[in-house]
């Protein structure tokens, strides 16, 4: 099995697992292992995995994230709007 369509294969089970209450890195093991001609990732696969699911929260909630840390910086030097 091509090494490109394995990284592709983990990748969509890490990305639907990663926000259900279930490991998201023991799937990733337990289909590593179960896929033909396949070992276990790594642990630097599943870094870069864990890392591609964090930036795309970060990109989804950009302007939720900017909102709340902008009001925090506003509420500490006394000029957040009263609502």
């Amino acid at each position: 099995m091509s090494h490109l369509f394995e990284a592709i294969i983990l990748g969509l089970v890490q990305g639907l697992t990663e926000f259900l209450p279930v490991s998201s890195s023991a799937h990733l093991r337990i289909l590593g292992a179960f896929l033909p001609g396949t070992e276990d990732p790594g642990a630097a696969f599943t870094a870069i995995t864990q890392i591609g699911t964090e930036a795309a929260v970060v990109l989804f909630f950009w302007r939720d994230i900017v909102r709340i840390v902008s009001r925090w910086a506003l509420s500490i030097i006394g000029r957040a709007p009263r609502n």
